[in-house]
């Protein structure tokens, strides 16, 4: 009896983990016309101003993601942030810190 309780619980905590690595951050249709470039790729674009992103870095608060992943999710937030202020491309302001970052937002594409 314990032995089939304990293999439903790892089982159960087995699903939730596989279905929180399945939800993703969506680059919205609007986002995808906007780009992450460095600061020297940006000097005749306008500065439209600054978006501050976040996300979490644990997958259901317990299981670290990886730095990559979590890299990639503020990229997506921010381009797709920086169609909200009429910009059309990000620029990383600073580093990720606890799942944060900040962009600038310049407007590139007349």
């Amino acid at each position: 009896m314990k032995t089939a309780k304990l293999f439903n619980t790892g089982l159960s905590i087995a699903v939730l983990l596989l279905l929180a690595a399945c939800t993703t951050i969506q680059l919205t249709e609007e986002g995808r016309k906007a780009r992450v470039l460095d600061f020297d790729d940006v000097k005749n674009c306008q500065k439209n101003g600054a978006a501050t992103v976040n996300v979490n870095e644990r997958l259901l608060n317990v299981v670290p993601k990886q730095s990559a992943r979590i890299a990639k999710q503020l990229q997506i937030l921010a381009r797709n942030s920086a169609i909200h202020m009429n910009g059309d491309t990000v620029v990383p302001m600073s580093k990720i810190d606890n799942g944060q970052q900040t962009f600038a937002v310049y407007r590139c594409v007349p």
